[in-house]
């Protein structure tokens, strides 16, 4: 991130005002990541008036914080929430000697490029359905030499990569289809409805990694999937029948609950 703003500061007081105007309830903290993002004063008002429009903030700004990471979000990109920094947390604690980690409905890549950032070397791919995600997923997994795949779920993934697998993160869509309306805006207008919308009671996608994963990872490897407290009972015996080990870990501070299934 650059050192210094081109704005003047007197400008500064400015933009806060429009952002806060809009309904940027923390205007303070994105005009200061907008203001030392833009490198000319122009680009600095294009960006406040794009925000000021409804843009999500990672979107105008073209990139997000994740883990300490700074990760891009391409438009049309599921952009990576800090609750789900819990999952990558979880998966660190659970696989500190996997040697292969799966990102599985990786949206930006984000998660894969935490765990690896975490684990050190390791054989890491990446998966999504949405082309966009895929193209976004390759620049952010770059460094860490990961492999991203396009396809349906684990339809995409090579496969020698059966009974190998030490981490699956799936960060699966799992709001119910007729809550999709109730999101707030800056989601339902520029994120994809594949990267929110789990069907009829949210756990479509979910099931369907529960119903595989076991196949995919090797022994004592686990499965993270993120989800919300109403499911999560519903997501435990999902992938208990489909026999794993499987307990929740909560985050009472992030509003985070991960499912995680081990393997035998």
């Amino acid at each position: 991130m650059p050192s210094a703003s081109p704005v003047p500061p007197s400008s500064r007081d400015s933009v806060v005002v429009a952002l806060r105007t809009a309904g940027c309830v923390f205007a303070e903290d994105e005009a200061e990541l907008i203001l030392a993002t833009a490198r000319t004063p122009a680009e600095a008002a294009e960006m406040v008036e794009r925000r000021v429009a409804g843009l999500p903030l990672e979107l105008v700004v073209g990139w997000a914080e994740f883990r300490g990471l700074r990760i891009t979000v391409d438009p049309g990109v599921f952009v990576p929430r800090r609750r789900t920094e819990f999952l990558v947390e979880q998966a660190l604690a659970r696989g500190p000697g996997a040697g292969v980690v799966v990102d599985l409905c990786c949206g930006s890549g984000a998660v894969g490029a935490a765990l690896a950032a975490g684990l050190g070397r390791v054989e890491l791919h990446a998966a999504d359905i949405d082309p966009a995600a895929v193209r976004c997923a390759r620049g952010n997994v770059a460094a860490a030499g990961g492999h991203v795949h396009q396809g349906d779920l684990f339809d995409a993934l090579p496969g020698d990569l059966r009974g190998r697998v030490g981490i699956l993160a799936a960060n699966v869509p799992y709001v119910p289809s007729d809550e999709i309306a109730l999101l707030p805006l800056e989601a339902r207008a520029h994120e994809p409805l594949v990267a929110l919308d789990g069907g009829a009671d949210g756990l479509d996608v979910l099931r369907r990694v529960a119903a595989e994963a076991a196949r995919w990872l090797a022994p004592g490897g686990c499965v993270l999937v993120e989800t919300s407290r109403h499911q999560a009972p519903t997501a435990l015996d999902a992938f208990e029948r489909n026999g794993l080990t499987a307990h929740l870990a909560v985050s009472e501070e992030l509003y985070a609950h991960v499912v995680i299934g081990v393997a035998p």
